[in-house]
């Protein structure tokens, strides 16, 4: 296994994540100002007895089997224990080649790292699993990008992002070995080396019987006796289910991946892999933040059915190890996966709305509003959001203030007072339930502030002027994307798409 590669300039950290440092890393904040500090979290130096890893992996690539890929430009430095007996994988991300790197530098660039660094943080603070940021530093190594696949090669800055998860397995970590028929790393076998430096996290887990499935089923999956002789379909059952549950939850805030395969996808069903990713300001179902999507096959819309596909997949890979009948329950497992990804999606829209309890109707309540919406473009975050602070009244008499613009467009639309009524009506069959109530609930599950891709590009733009004030803002404002920051307010995060943001594109490479 290839060391990480120390850069060769400079590094400078440029943003640190107290939360992980001190709550997940059990780190003192003083340390983060130490040189070794620096040094590890950069690649240059690694922690005595560390052996850095990469992960090797296959996947489907925009719907095509990619055969063999892997971490080109990560490095797994460590498992760490916590005080709370938590275990989290360490991993640099842009720390330098490895053996998966195949034409690649190794590298990360700054304007993808502060995406990542702030991405993850934003989306953990929404109430989404996902990995977490620890810290990001910044070196003048100099990088060479194409960053819309054009032909346009720019110079950028390098960067590392140290980044947490409770494990990095995804799908195509199974699809590889069931490709190649690596079945002894699949299910049991006595005495067999069940890591390898050539396959898998290796050597961490010395020789054991147990399998790779069983490993991560042990570490990861409490609810799935690894004992039972249904183990793998039980897995496969919490898998769909957690994956229906993510995506349902990316759906109510707007979040796009932007490259939804089956090598991005987490195994433990939480949010990896931050790349082209977005959060989609006025709503659109064909919304696709990846500009390399020409087909949009990962829009917004379709992250549900992706999920259904990938899954699949990870059934295909699970075939090896399961028998004719397990095979026929992992098929009917898959096949509920479509109503518990719309039963999650019904509940989390309600709460949106402020409804309780069950109601004929909630689900054409719940469309009609998309429908104005995406007729309308109107932005999606604040929609909800000013639904959460408009009175009743207000609403009943259609007088929208100023400043609920975004409600303000959705209302040019000649059929927004049928749904109005609508709304008011379902409203009055809430149980003890009182219009100040209603919004503070709606508060609670309605952010007014998501990291858009304006914002995100603001921030980065200052970072490559040695500027690093406003990534430090948006931290803060991140963290509680719930409450009011006049800060925030101030730097516009809660007012319309600037005119300078209007046409952006989220560059595809990292």
């Amino acid at each position: 296994m290839l060391p990480a590669t120390p850069l060769s300039a400079a590094c400078c950290n440029l943003a640190l994540k107290e939360e992980v440092l001190e709550d997940i890393l059990d780190l003192d904040l003083s340390v983060s100002e130490t040189d070794d500090f620096i040094q590890l979290v950069s690649g240059e130096k690694i922690l005595f007895g560390s052996v850095p890893l990469a992960h090797r992996y296959g996947g489907h690539q925009f719907g095509i089997w990619a055969d063999q890929l892997g971490d080109g430009r990560a490095h797994l430095i460590g498992i760490y224990m916590n005080r709370k007996g938590e275990k989290w994988e360490l991993q640099l991300k842009g720390s330098g080649k490895t053996p998966y790197s195949r034409h690649g530098d190794g590298r990360a660039v700054l304007r993808s790292s502060v995406r990542e660094f702030l991405g993850s943080e934003a989306v953990h603070h929404l109430g989404i699993p996902t990995s977490r940021a620890a810290s990001l530093v910044v070196s003048d190594d100099e990088v060479w990008r194409d960053q819309f696949y054009d032909g346009n090669v720019v110079k950028e800055r390098a960067a590392v992002v140290l980044r947490v998860a409770k494990s990095w397995f995804r799908i195509g970590s199974l699809e590889i070995l069931a490709h190649y028929g690596e079945l002894d790393l699949l299910r049991p076998c006595t005495g067999c080396s069940a890591y390898s430096r050539s396959s898998m996290y290796s050597v961490a887990f010395s020789r054991c019987s147990r399998t790779l499935l069983d490993f991560i089923i042990q570490e990861h999956f409490p609810s799935v006796d690894v004992g039972e002789p249904n183990r793998y379909v039980d897995f496969f059952s919490v898998v769909v289910s957690e994956t229906a549950q993510l995506i349902a939850l990316w759906t109510s805030v707007g979040f796009a991946h932007g490259v939804c395969n089956t090598d991005n996808f987490s195994l433990l069903s939480i949010t990896i892999d931050y790349g082209p990713f977005g959060f989609m300001e006025a709503y659109n179902p064909d919304f696709v933040p990846n500009t390399s999507d020409d087909e949009r096959r990962y829009k917004i819309g379709n992250q549900a059915n992706i999920g259904m596909f990938n899954l699949n997949k990870l059934s295909q890979a699970l075939n090896p190890l399961l028998d004719p009948r397990q095979k026929q329950l992992a098929a009917l497992i898959l096949e509920g996966y479509p109503d518990l990804y719309y039963t999650r999606f019904r509940e989390l829209f309600k709460a949106k709305l402020g409804l309780l309890g069950e109601r004929k109707g909630d689900e054409d309540l719940i469309a009609f509003l998309l429908h104005l919406m995406e007729k309308t473009a109107a932005d999606f975050t604040m929609t909800f959001r000013q639904l959460s602070e408009i009175t009743q009244s207000q609403l009943q008499e259609l007088n929208i203030p100023q400043q609920f613009w975004a409600l303000q467009t959705i209302s040019k639309h000649e059929l927004f007072p049928a749904w109005v009524s609508q709304y008011l009506l379902r409203l009055k069959s809430n149980m003890n339930d009182s219009d100040s109530e209603r919004r503070k609930r709606m508060m609670t599950v309605n952010p007014r502030y998501v990291l858009k891709n304006w914002m995100a590009e603001s921030a980065v733009r200052k970072a490559e002027r040695n500027d690093f004030s406003e990534v430090r803002l948006l931290q803060q404002v991140l963290q509680h994307p719930f409450q009011k920051h006049s800060t925030a307010e101030k730097a516009g995060y809660a007012s319309p798409t600037p005119s300078w943001a209007k046409n952006l594109r989220v560059s595809c490479s990292s």
